[in-house]
């Protein structure tokens, strides 16, 4: 069975980790309907409009 020479050090460890835990912000749009900002692909919490359609009935404080 093959094993390492040698130990792999915590830089070069790190080096290969660092790009695969990163996060991304989750991508935001404008609501058409009410303007304001919304996820993508989701219904919008301020109005419950999703695609045109009304979907969500929004309660008045």
């Amino acid at each position: 069975m093959a094993v390492p020479a040698r130990r792999t050090s915590s830089a070069r460890r790190d080096k290969r980790r660092s790009s695969v835990w990163k996060l991304n912000a989750p991508e935001i749009e404008k609501c058409p309907n009410c303007g304001e900002y919304k996820r993508r692909h989701r219904v919008c919490p301020a109005c419950g409009q999703y695609r045109g359609r009304q979907v969500l009935t929004i309660k008045e404080d």
